[in-house]
């Protein structure tokens, strides 16, 4: 009999993709797709539970059907874009009090043998001090007070207690960079939707970005039968390769920018809620100052995934699939190198030189 693997968070375009692409491992015999919401998309041949994860039925659901594999993809910054989804309030929530419940259940179910758990890079947190690369290791400079980053942080700690208390249990947990794609709903894809970005005076920070695709072909890996004895168990950072400025992007995307007075910007925050920046949260301007790079060589060397997409790639086809901007991106690109060259400067690099070697 094949593998039953239980994913959470459904309702999201990124569930809903990587539930149609797990059913065709050939190991898998169901999948039970959970969600406190009815998806708008199709989930293939899954099952649809409509449940609460931070309700106690969440145990019966993996005992009705002998779940021994679970993907926990039910924890984000913002609330999902369907009407009745919630605010912040109810995202922590779901976050928080959702993993205590579903690792409870899962402790509970002799059944589970395998946990990935979706996780993020914000858990390094953003302060003036941090280091160039984080890695798995590397700790936080400044600990996230709050937000979607401090979520992650308690998230990953319950996960941690979890794998104490059932050793018999395989458990990876995955720290994405920022997403991006087609049909990604997150706080820095509606920053980068809209048609002119704020950004913060005196500041240019460096990005990381991983395509949907990667980010669900990355979870496919994560979610295989720790039996075949080709994954080990553990904390990776997932990224795409290289890293780009703030500026380039904006280029890249045809954005013209406004930079304003970081104070400007925290004061401005309704105002950019109105112009379409759902949760321009401080942790998101953090990450607008400060920036965020990791080292991938573990999810390289360990995991054995090697992302299609380069960060650069990631935010071109982000670009494509959202229309031009007001500026064209190459006239755009094309003027600031001149502008380099007359002032003595250097072109814009291109992507290879952006880089970051895959050892470094």
């Amino acid at each position: 009999m094949g593998r039953v693997v239980l994913v959470t968070g459904v309702a999201r375009q990124l569930g809903g993709h990587f539930v149609r692409r797990v059913q065709r491992e050939p190991d898998v015999d169901r999948v039970v797709g959970v969600d406190v919401l009815q998806p708008l998309h199709h989930l293939g041949g899954a099952e649809f539970v409509r449940a609460d994860i931070r309700q106690p039925d969440i145990g019966r659901v993996l005992a009705e059907h002998g779940v021994d594999t679970v993907v926990h993809m039910d924890v984000h910054g913002s609330p999902l874009a369907v009407p009745g989804s919630g605010n912040r309030s109810s995202v922590k929530e779901t976050n928080v009090i959702g993993t205590m419940q579903l690792l409870g259940a899962c402790q509970k179910a002799p059944s589970v043998r395998r946990l990935v758990v979706k996780s993020s890079t914000s858990v390094y947190g953003g302060a003036p001090r941090d280091p160039a690369v984080f890695d798995e290791s590397t700790p936080a400079k400044s600990l996230p007070s709050g937000g979607f980053a401090k979520d992650a942080m308690e998230v990953e700690g319950y996960v941690r207690g979890f794998a104490r208390r059932r050793p018999d249990v395989s458990v990876t947990v995955l720290r994405f960079a920022h997403v991006l794609g087609p049909s990604v709903d997150s706080p820095l894809a509606s920053y980068f939707a809209l048609p002119v970005l704020p950004t913060v005076l005196g500041y240019d920070p460096r990005l990381q970005f991983v395509h949907e695709d990667d980010a669900v072909e990355v979870m496919r890996l994560a979610a295989r039968d720790p039996r075949r004895g080709t994954l080990n168990s553990g904390t990776f950072n997932i990224a795409g390769e290289g890293t780009l400025l703030l500026s380039q992007c904006a280029r890249r995307l045809g954005r013209p920018t406004v930079p304003l007075l970081l104070p400007a910007i925290r004061w401005g925050r309704s105002l950019l809620q109105s112009v379409g920046a759902t949760d321009f949260s401080p942790e998101q301007v953090r990450l607008l100052t400060h920036g965020r790079v990791v080292r991938t060589v573990q999810m390289r060397e360990v995991l054995g995934f090697e992302p299609r997409y380069t960060t650069a790639e990631t935010l071109a086809a982000f670009g494509e699939s959202k229309g031009p901007g007001l500026l064209p991106p190459e006239a755009v690109a094309r003027t600031v190198d001149k502008l380099a060259e007359m002032v003595g400067g250097q072109p814009e690099r291109k992507p290879q030189d952006e880089e970051v070697g895959r050892h470094g």
